[in-house]
């Protein structure tokens, strides 16, 4: 494994059980980061237009196929960032939804953040998903 997930006991557990406070890489490991990904498909279609849970899943999605462009996987990920935007605590249960979804129903614990912001780079994005994580081996996939 190339990602020790930690929960010390001096931290509070972490909220709703959504990710781990720590994230040490191995050593050996290759740091990997992932710019953001929106809710656009291979075309570049953009995928749930309107939809915060059908574009978040396919933004996890993208960090998924990214991740596995560099030779990883998602016990790989060190950590990621999720962009909302109009951000509002009752979209975080549907956005986590869509992560499981977009992992096979396995949502990697490891740390994140939640971020609400005014907008994204295009109007119709409401989700962007960015990530670190720390790879075994050496070249990639891509």
């Amino acid at each position: 494994m190339t990602v020790q997930h930690l929960n010390p006991t001096s931290l509070a557990a972490p909220v709703r059980n959504l990710y781990s406070q720590v994230a040490v890489a191995a050593p050996g490991s290759r740091l990997v980061a992932i710019a953001g990904q929106v809710a656009v498909d291979a075309r570049g279609t953009l995928v749930g237009a309107g939809d915060l849970h059908a574009q978040a899943e396919q933004a996890f999605r993208n960090l998924r196929l990214a991740l596995e462009a560099a030779g990883g996987g998602p016990r790989d990920l060190v950590k990621y960032t999720i962009h909302v935007v109009d951000s509002s605590p009752v979209h975080v249960e549907p956005v986590f939804e869509a992560a499981r979804a977009a992992f096979d129903g396995e949502l990697p614990l490891v740390p994140s953040t939640w971020l609400g912001v005014a907008a994204l780079g295009l109007p119709e994005w409401l989700i962007e998903v960015d990530g670190l994580a720390a790879v075994p081996g050496e070249g990639n996939r891509a």
